[in-house]
Parts: structure tokens; C-alpha cells; sequence
């Protein structure tokens, strides 16, 4: 059994009430029957019944099982949330109806009001649109600062070869999704939720590699300083977590290179979760492995949200929104 079938297996019978807000896309549809079939959770579509089911005899899918939500129910009860979660805003109750007729925003409130378990969306929606729903109702962990996006990689098996042997089959990458240009503060942060999504979800030890162009003061600039900073202030904030850097990529995963470039690190050429520097690095760096290397990429999950929401990329593939649905019937 490879990792993508142990996710799904754990998800298995965990019973899980997951809402899909985006309807019209075909490839959420079809993920649901995935889902249903699967086991992996009881799925929740918004939008009105009749005319989904016709969209699935269309396209020639068994909706059996599929719970279907219309957003004018419990639309009343839902407002009044908003108006109490958002009373300091001065929301209005006209303006928090016409909110609900976005699905993003209803999905959230069956999250926050029990109704589901968790959401996935992003299919059809950027980033910032899911997050914002989702901040303005669910809001975050306490005592988190910031949200943040972790992806999970997985290596085919035929794609392990004698020149890659030292890979970790399974990568945690962040922030590769939410923060453009975290300070240091936020990537000791972003690296410490890090390790704990991928204690989590693998029951591995996370061996988490900060990274950088530079690996250990071979360069100087103020953008290597702030990893180097991050580093220290991780350190400081869990002393007991195995994290080191700054580093390169090469250095964090070849341990033929990290004997060159860090012969002292616990951690080069050992590495399973990557701290990006910035977005532009982290955006790049996932899809080049997923698009290019071949390997299956999972999110982004979002760290630190007081309930389970997650993002898909809007590429996304409809085995990709069904490992998804898995990771969130997990965290649930």
C-alpha cells in the first residue's frame, strides 16, 4: 500500500461531513462520487438538488450517497452567525444575505456552525477568495499568527531510481500558496506548523531544512540573513525540533552534497520538509517537481485555521481534489 492509499485508508469510515462549494466545476463533481465510492467522507454539494442530479445523469455519474444543500437553507440561521462572529464590523443583516449567495462564504458558515466537519474549495477560486471567506468566519488557531499553505509530495515508486535514492519519497513544502514574503518571525513560525502538519499526517519525524541560495554563510545578503534569522528564532521556539539552516536545496536532500556543504547539520541531506524563503521560490519550486518531476503533490493545506478549510490549485486534477478531501477528513 504506497502513501496516497494509507491517506485514503485513514480517512476510511471516519464518517467526516465535507463541504465542496463549487459546483460548477465538473471536476468537483466528479471527485465526489470518488469520494462516496471511496469512503473517504460524507460529501456535501450547495446548490439546488433537481439540477445537480441532472448534471450528474449528464455526464453519466451515480450521485448516490451525495448530500445536496441548497443555499437558501438555513440561510436565515447562518446570518445571524455572521452578524455575531462579525459584530465589531457593523455588518449588516442585508449584506451578510447577500454574502451567503456565495458558496465559498456558506461553506464556511456550515464549518463554523458544525453543519460540516471541513471545506475544500479553490478549484474554480484563487487563493485570496478562499482565505478570505474563511478568515472573516472561521478565523485561526489560537494563538497563530498567520496561515500558511503545506503541500504534500509524494514520489512514484517508478520514479525512484540509483540518482535519487536519497530522496525522501514523501516532501513537506511550505509556504508555497498563502504569505509572498514572510519575515523572519513568520518563517520560524511557517516552519514550526510545518513540522507538525508533517508529524501528522506521515507519523514521521520531521527533519525541516530552511532554505536558501546559500548554505551556511557561503553568500551574504539581506535575503539569506532573514532565513538565517528565521533559523535562530525556530530554534528558540522549539529547541527540541530537528531544523537547520540556511541552506540549498541540493544540501538539504543529497547527502553526498550536505557532506561538502554542511558536515555538521543533523539535518542536510536528510531533509522532509522544505521552508521556502518566499512565495515566488515556493510556488515555483512545487510545480516543477508536480509538473515536470512526476510527483504527486497534495494542497495546499492551510496551517493554522481554527477548522478545517483547504485549497486547491485551480490545475488541480480530480484524483488531486479526492486526496485532498482525504487530508481534511484527517485533520478534522
Amino acid at each position: 500500500m504506497n502513501f496516497i492509499q494509507k491517506i485514503h485508508s485513514a480517512a476510511q469510515g471516519t464518517q467526516k461531513r465535507i463541504v465542496l462549494p463549487e459546483t460548477g466545476d465538473e471536476r468537483i463533481l466528479r471527485a465526489a462520487c470518488l469520494v462516496q465510492q471511496k469512503n473517504i467522507a460524507e460529501v456535501l454539494l450547495l446548490g439546488e438538488a433537481n439540477s445537480l442530479k441532472q448534471k450528474f445523469q449528464k455526464l453519466g455519474l451515480d450521485s448516490s450517497g451525495i448530500e445536496f444543500i441548497s443555499l437558501a437553507e438555513n440561510k436565515e440561521v447562518y446570518a445571524d452567525l455572521m452578524l455575531e462572529i462579525r459584530k465589531t464590523k457593523a455588518l449588516q443583516k442585508s449584506e451578510a444575505l447577500e454574502l451567503l449567495e456565495n458558496p465559498l462564504y456558506y461553506g464556511c458558515l456550515m464549518v463554523k456552525s458544525g453543519a460540516a466537519d471541513g471545506m475544500v474549495a479553490g478549484a474554480a477560486h484563487s487563493t485570496t477568495d478562499v482565505l478570505r471567506s474563511a478568515l472573516s468566519y472561521i478565523k485561526t488557531q489560537q494563538h497563530v499568527s498567520l496561515v500558511s499553505g503545506f503541500f504534500l509530495a509524494v514520489l512514484p515508486a517508478e520514479k525512484k531510481t540509483t540518482e535519487n535514492k536519497n530522496f525522501c519519497p514523501i516532501l513537506g513544502l511550505a509556504d508555497c500558496a498563502v504569505n509572498p514574503n514572510p519575515n523572519s518571525q513568520q518563517l520560524a513560525e511557517i516552519a514550526i506548523n510545518s513540522a507538525a502538519t508533517m508529524e501528522k499526517l506521515t507519523q514521521t519525524e520531521p527533519k525541516v531544512a530552511m532554505l536558501s541560495f546559500s548554505t551556511k554563510g557561503s553568500a551574504t545578503h539581506k535575503m539569506v540573513a532573514k532565513v538565517s534569522e528565521a533559523t535562530k528564532i525556530a530554534r528558540q521556539l522549539a529547541p527540541d525540533l530537528k531544523l537547520d539552516g540556511e541552506m540549498q536545496l541540493d544540501a538539504a536532500l543529497i547527502e553526498e552534497v550536505a557532506q561538502g556543504k554542511a558536515p555538521q547539520s543533523s539535518v542536510a541531506g536528510y531533509a522532509n520538509v522544505l521552508v521556502f524563503p518566499d512565495l515566488n521560490s515556493g510556488n515555483i519550486g512545487y510545480k516543477l517537481i508536480q509538473r515536470i518531476g512526476g510527483w504527486q503533490v497534495i494542497g495546499p493545506i492551510l496551517q493554522g485555521m481554527a477548522a478545517p478549510v483547504n485549497d486547491l490549485s485551480r490545475g488541480c486534477t480530480i484524483d488531486e481534489i479526492v486526496n485532498l478531501v482525504a487530508i481534511t477528513s484527517l485533520q478534522s
